[in-house]
């Protein structure tokens, strides 16, 4: 994993929670939930593969000891 991916999180972050306290100031609940849900959607679809990879890395070790 790289520095990279754990700044774009850490941004989208930022962003989510600014824009969640605007809309939250502002009335609109209902979009702020979304935002939410919009910003975790994106977050795990960058991170969904690493983890795939950390599954395949333990499968890989496992397999060596037997």
């Amino acid at each position: 994993m790289t520095i990279q991916i754990l700044l774009k999180i850490g941004a989208v972050g930022i962003l989510v929670a600014l824009l969640n306290q605007i809309l939250k100031h502002s009335g609109k609940e209902e979009h702020a939930y979304l935002l939410n849900l919009a910003g975790l959607i994106i977050v795990l679809s960058w991170v969904i593969p690493y983890i795939s990879d950390l599954f395949n890395e333990i499968m890989d070790i496992v397999n060596i000891g037997q």
